[in-house]
């Protein structure tokens, strides 16, 4: 199939959870050094953007922090891991500078398809109904299929 024509499936299983499915022409292994190595998420986190990895501590209790650059604007995120298991599973809370306090909580699991061939399922859960419902509303889908095709080049060039 072709990568640059693929879309994730983004999905609303319940009233306070987002849940996004992506296959990865790439294995698991490979798709998880580009999610935990600040210079390749770097390449491909914000959509492509100029991006700041100012922290990626990738171990239970680890801060992370990335500050994207687009339009004339900084936009920072960051969290702390809650769980990693290598080239498995993170779970990691998620802060956006721009509304301090509303925490997400995201996991994201890695299934290798056992073909050369990755799934990436992550699931977002929210405080309450309306930030999960703002966060849908807010273009989240379009930005993240663009951070995935900027993924999907990444790993096309870099083994």
């Amino acid at each position: 199939m072709n990568t640059a024509l693929r879309e994730a499936l983004v999905t609303q299983p319940t009233d306070r959870e987002i849940r996004v499915e992506r296959i990865f022409d790439a294995k698991r292994e490979r798709v998880w050094k580009a999610m935990t190595d600040p210079k390749q998420v770097a390449q491909w986190w914000g959509r492509g953007n100029k991006l700041v990895v100012e922290r990626l501590e990738v171990e239970r209790g680890g801060h992370w922090r990335f500050v994207e650059h687009a339009d004339g604007q900084e936009h920072g995120f960051e969290g702390r891991f809650r769980e990693v298991t290598p080239v498995e599973r993170l779970v990691q809370t998620f802060e956006w500078d721009g509304m301090p306090g509303h925490v997400i909580l995201n996991t994201t699991t890695l299934e290798d398809l056992g073909d050369g061939r990755t799934k990436v399922v992550a699931v977002s859960f929210f405080f309450t109904t309306e930030e999960r419902d703002g966060m849908a509303a807010s273009g989240m889908a379009d930005g993240l299929n663009q951070s995935y095709r900027a993924l999907d080049a990444l790993l096309a060039r870099e083994p």
